[in-house]
């Protein structure tokens, strides 16, 4: 008897059988989705890194370099990938450039981790490991930094323009960048000196001439023309400008009603009437002095009429219809006047004032502009040119990516090396870090030094050199105490890349590199997809 109870299995206080194989798929499933979108923008990184062209479902086509632009419009049906769109979308909005770098230190740092998982290490000690090792990674950077002064426009414009380099428009970067600066400069409030809202500036966008002709307006523009019907005035020297949210024709009654009149007289009576009421609106705004309006489009009914464009023509007041609601508070802001929502409100004191409105020619279109502004809002317009749409569209993402460096700028100001060099001097300090580290920590943020190579090893590769001899070379430099040595994509060799003037804020990079291992740190900790209806 006591022979059978010994073969019977000993029931385990703890369920000791767990199906961990799943796990290990659902993870090495997250990764590989993740890592294969990393893949597709690696391409584009740097100065001669590739363009791509996206054609969309409106076959639509969109030629960029921009890594959040590129991602945005991938349709990603993996949830793990999606988490890397969103990286790069946050990128953009805490910093505004280095979208792609971000996507491609979350693909290698994903590619390592694959590794350290296959030897057994558990995925939560590698997610610690790995915020240690971004924590030490900003302290290094910091370290290297360059404080900088707002009153170093040089430093500011040699930032931007290496924003500018890796661009589609990268040949007008010396225009460009320039602009860049002294167009954020010039919305800088002294009250809140480390902030800069981007909406202060505006970009028009025109057709005709080319990304040359782009210029910088202290003043508005509007991207039409002035209302010629009956021969009103298209130049109006010292305007003082009304902003209306009302309409100027016969009211009409709110909801669908025919009216039928069978005699003549009740007829002529409400065209009196319309003309009356019209001209009664108009006698109110010319009281005040206004000379120029600007109508914002309705909706419901017709913001003008013929009829009041005539009597309009006639009190020699320039029209200018169907300006965008969302456009209102910008151009408040800048004529620093206040919109007028009814006829009964419309005084002297919420007139704008300027030098000069006038319409211009550009190519076969005219556009409207406003120069002189008395009192002028903090806010300044930038009209790009082009000869076709798409390469429009991209010096608007390639003028926005720079003013974002700019902002970056304002708001944290140390510049750093470019081209590669901050990410071989995390590299060669972590890895030094990592051997006084004890047990599996050391092995996780070595594994993290060598994924953040894939960045000079990217730079070197999309422009065409041997990556292999280049990373190492550059490390050896490193070794050597050459902080600030880097790749020259141009020359094709290693040089001191500050003497090169290729520099970015280091806003960028610490951002980048945060964002990147929070990402990857979140898909790690991912064990299992469930599905709900």
């Amino acid at each position: 008897m006591a022979a059978v109870t010994a073969a019977q299995p000993r029931a385990s206080k703890t369920e000791s059988y767990v199906d961990n194989k799943r796990k290990e798929d659902i993870r090495q499933a997250n990764i590989n989705a993740a890592r294969s979108v990393a893949d597709a923008v690696r391409t584009s990184l740097g100065p001669k890194g590739m363009d791509k062209m996206i054609s969309t479902a409106n076959s639509e086509v969109i030629i960029t370099n921009d890594g959040a632009t590129i991602l945005n419009k991938m349709e990603v049906l993996q949830p793990a990938a999606k988490m890397l769109v969103e990286l790069s979308k946050s990128q953009d909005a805490a910093a505004g450039d280095g979208t792609t770098t971000v996507v491609v230190i979350a693909g290698a740092i994903l590619k390592q981790c694959l590794s350290l998982l296959s030897h057994g290490i558990h995925p939560t000690v590698i997610s610690d490991s790995l915020h240690k090792a971004s924590t030490k990674a900003v302290d290094v950077l910091t370290a290297m930094a360059v404080p900088l002064e707002l009153s170093d426009r040089e430093s500011l414009i040699k930032s931007a323009s290496t924003s500018l380099n890796s661009k589609v428009v990268s040949q007008y970067s010396t225009l460009l960048a320039p602009l860049a600066v002294d167009s954020v400069l010039s919305v800088v409030d002294p009250e809140k000196p480390d902030m800069v809202d981007l909406r202060d500036i505006k970009i028009v966008k025109k057709l005709g001439g080319t990304v040359d002709d782009t210029q910088l307006v202290k003043g508005l523009v509007f991207d039409k023309k002035a209302s010629h019907a009956a021969g009103g005035p298209t130049r109006m020297e010292n305007a003082k400008i009304a902003v209306i949210q009302f309409q100027i024709s016969p009211p009409k009654t709110d909801i669908e009603q025919s009216i039928v009149v069978s005699d003549y007289t009740q007829m002529d009576r409400i065209l009196k009437e319309e003309r009356n009421y019209i001209l009664g609106m108009i006698k109110k705004i010319k009281a005040t002095g206004c000379n120029v309006l600007l109508i914002q489009k309705s909706i419901l009914r017709d913001a003008v009429t013929d009829l009041s464009l005539h009597y309009l023509a006639k009190a020699k007041i320039m029209v200018i219809k169907d300006v965008e609601r969302d456009d209102i508070e910008f151009i408040t802001k800048t004529l620093n006047c206040l919109p007028i929502a009814n006829i009964e409100h419309f005084r002297a004191e919420k007139l704008g004032h300027a030098d000069l409105v006038e319409e211009v020619s550009l190519g076969d279109t005219k556009i409207v502009k406003v120069t002189g502004i008395k009192d002028m809002g903090r806010t300044t317009t930038v009209l790009v040119r082009g000869s076709n749409q798409l390469v429009i569209d991209e010096a608007e993402r390639s003028l926005h990516d720079a003013l974002c460096v700019v902002r970056c700028l304002v708001s944290k100001r140390f510049l750093i090396a470019g081209g590669g060099a901050p990410e071989i001097e995390l590299s060669r300090q972590l890895g030094a870090w990592s051997k006084v580290l004890h047990g599996m920590e050391g092995y996780c943020v070595r594994s993290f030094a060598e994924a953040l190579e894939v960045i000079p090893y990217t730079l070197a590769e999309n422009a065409g050199l041997n990556p292999i001899a280049i990373v190492t070379e550059l490390r050896n430099r490193h070794a050597q105490g050459e902080i600030n040595a880097g790749i020259n994509v141009r020359k094709g060799q290693i040089t001191n890349i500050l003497e090169e003037n290729v520099v970015q804020p280091l806003l960028v990079s610490t951002s980048a590199i945060t964002l990147a291992t929070e990402c990857v740190r979140m898909i790690l900790k991912i064990d299992d997809i469930v599905n709900v209806r």
